[in-house]
C-alpha cells in the first residue's frame, strides 16, 4: 500500500482540503491518526462532505479528542495518553492512503517526546507538505523541509495553498530542492466541484 502522509507548516494551512484532493484524484483511502477539537466536528466528517468517488473509505481515528489544541494537552485534559502503540495503520484492500497530520511535524503527541514525525516514521509513509503564504512560512517551509530530510523521510513533494506568492514559492523549492508537484488557489468555497476541479493535476504523483 502506498501511505501519504499530509503534513504542513504549521495550524490551519489547509491540509485538509488538500488531503481530500489527493483522496479524490487516487480514488485513495483517508485516515487521520489523532483528531482534536471535536467539539467542532472532525476532519473525517469535512472529507466526507468533500469527496466524489465511491472508492475512498474513511477509516475511524485512533484517538479522537475534544478540545482544539495539541494532542498532548488535549489528551492531558480528558486522562489519555496517546501512545504510539496504539496508533495502528488500518487494514484496506485500497492500494493507496491519505494520513493526514495534526498540525506541523514536531507537534507533541505525549510527555514522552514522541512527536508527529515520529508517527510518520513508524508509519513508513512518504510526506507531502501544505505551505501556505504568510510572514514567516519560508523560514518555516525550509525547517520543516531540512528535517525531514535529516530524518531520512521520502518527501513527494510540495502542495502551495492558497494566495500565491511567487517569489516566496521559488525562494522555497529551489533551495530546499523539493518539487512542487501542484498549486490550489485560494478558494470562497470548498466543496465537491472545488476538490474535483483541483484532483486532475494530482492523479500523476
Amino acid at each position: 500500500m502506498r501511505k501519504i502522509f499530509v503534513t504542513g507548516v504549521g495550524t490551519d494551512v489547509g491540509k485538509t482540503v488538500i488531503s481530500a484532493i489527493l483522496a479524490e484524484a487516487l480514488h485513495a483511502d483517508y485516515w487521520k491518526p489523532v483528531q482534536t477539537g471535536t467539539y467542532y466536528g472532525t476532519d473525517s466528517e469535512k472529507i466526507a462532505k468533500y469527496i466524489s468517488n465511491t472508492k475512498t473509505i474513511l477509516h475511524p481515528e485512533s484517538y479522537c479528542l475534544k478540545h482544539y489544541m495539541s494532542p498532548h494537552a488535549a489528551a492531558e485534559m480528558e486522562n489519555v495518553e496517546i501512545n504510539l502503540a496504539g496508533i495502528n495503520l488500518p487494514q484496506t484492500s485500497n492500494a493507496n492512503i491519505i494520513i493526514e497530520g495534526a498540525g506541523g511535524l514536531m507537534v507533541p503527541l505525549n510527555h514522552k517526546r514522541e512527536l508527529i514525525i515520529d508517527l510518520i516514521q513508524k508509519l513508513a509513509a512518504e510526506v507531502v507538505v501544505v505551505i501556505q503564504n504568510y510572514m514567516g512560512s519560508i523560514n518555516h517551509s525550509l525547517l520543516t523541509l531540512e528535517m525531514l530530510k535529516a530524518k531520512n523521510v521520502k518527501v513527494t513533494g510540495i502542495v502551495f495553498n492558497g494566495p500565491p506568492h511567487q517569489l516566496s514559492h521559488d525562494i522555497i523549492v529551489e533551495y530546499s530542492g523539493t518539487p512542487c508537484i501542484g498549486k490550489v488557489g485560494k478558494e470562497n468555497t470548498i466543496d465537491k466541484a472545488t476538490v474535483l476541479k483541483y484532483a486532475e493535476q494530482f492523479k500523476n504523483i
